[in-house]
């Protein structure tokens, strides 16, 4: 007997709108920006094709295009002109960060400011924190750690960061920042933490992005072995524990099991697309190996379907433009 539930009835083109699941909207797109002390004027990053660095006295204008566009959020990384063991110019008042904040505040009002919360651009040796001896050798040593990224996650809230987002995958930190931020009066203040951070091979062009390689050693005694996916649940379970209002899993397109599972917590959770992922799209879609637009979407679509309610994305701009078609 042939089948009577028909599959294909549902897909006729004119049907097929009524019954989508899920929708990809600019509201879901965060767009990270590199903030530069050094320079004057924009400058491609090589490895990022579309992607640039952008000045201080530029960010305002940059988030005024994505503001332009449709998009709300930008979640922003900056890029010393001095660094140091101990990353002092990380929590610095006029560090490069705090002022790009300011920046974009006084510019685009309206526009929801996330900031990195790390260590590895502001640090000589590229670590999340402070490094020493350990039983394993010289390596990012956690407790100690915890206080630098206390005075991070403040300085940015004083500059009127709307979320701070601890990425250096330490334990504690997600209870350590909720703590230091509330005894200062940043009650309202949201933490985005990178909660399932993996120590993936993705990242690579993201470090010349963010001038953040490492000196020595590798991130894996602190970032999850891509082959955990019990770890990496944990993880982000025990960050919701400690205060966390939104969730993290990173990078986003191969890791979207674990991205499904972490979203049965019942937090909001972001998904970061990260540099390896864009930038093979693009190189790929360069080549005319595959259609961009069509690959982003798609690409987009699935990490919402996963579970995402944000997605983290160097395609954001791009992304704003198709959905308007």
């Amino acid at each position: 007997m042939f089948p009577q539930r028909r599959m294909r009835r549902a897909r006729s083109r004119n049907i097929q709108p009524l019954l989508r699941e899920i929708t990809l909207t600019k509201d879901d797109l965060v767009a990270p920006l590199f903030v530069d002390e050094t320079i004057a004027a924009p400058r491609l990053i090589d490895s990022m094709p579309g992607q640039s660095r952008y000045s201080v006295s530029g960010i305002g204008s940059a988030a005024q295009e994505l503001w332009k566009k449709g998009l709300r959020a930008v979640l922003l990384f900056g890029v010393p002109e001095k660094k140091d063991p101990e990353g002092r110019s990380a929590y610095e008042p006029e560090g490069v960060v705090q002022q790009a904040v300011r920046r974009v505040k006084a510019e685009v009002p309206g526009m929801v400011v996330i900031t990195d919360v790390c260590a590895c651009e502001y640090t000589d040796h590229g670590h999340c924190g402070i490094v020493g001896e350990t039983r394993c050798g010289l390596d990012l040593l956690n407790d100690p750690s915890l206080e630098l990224m206390n005075r991070i996650a403040l300085s940015h809230a004083e500059a009127g960061a709307d979320i701070v987002a601890p990425s250096c995958m330490l334990d504690g930190m997600v209870g350590s920042i909720r703590t230091a931020l509330d005894a200062a009066g940043f009650g309202e203040v949201l933490i985005m933490s990178y909660s399932t951070k993996f120590a993936s091979a993705l990242y690579g062009p993201f470090r010349e992005a963010a001038d953040s390689g490492f000196a020595f050693g590798d991130r894996t005694s602190y970032q999850i072995s891509p082959a955990n996916g019990r770890e990496a649940f944990l993880e982000s379970r025990m960050d919701a524990e400690e205060g966390a209002d939104i969730l993290m899993v990173k990078p986003a397109g191969f890791y979207l099991d674990v991205l499904s599972e972490v979203a049965t917590l019942g937090l909001p959770v972001a998904a970061y697309q990260v540099s390896g992922e864009y930038s093979m799209i693009k190189s790929a879609a360069a080549n005319g190996w595959l259609k961009e637009k069509e690959t982003v979407l798609e690409s987009l679509t699935c990490i919402k379907r996963a579970g995402a309610d944000l997605i983290i994305t160097y395609f954001a701009g791009e992304a704003a433009g198709w959905l308007d078609e």
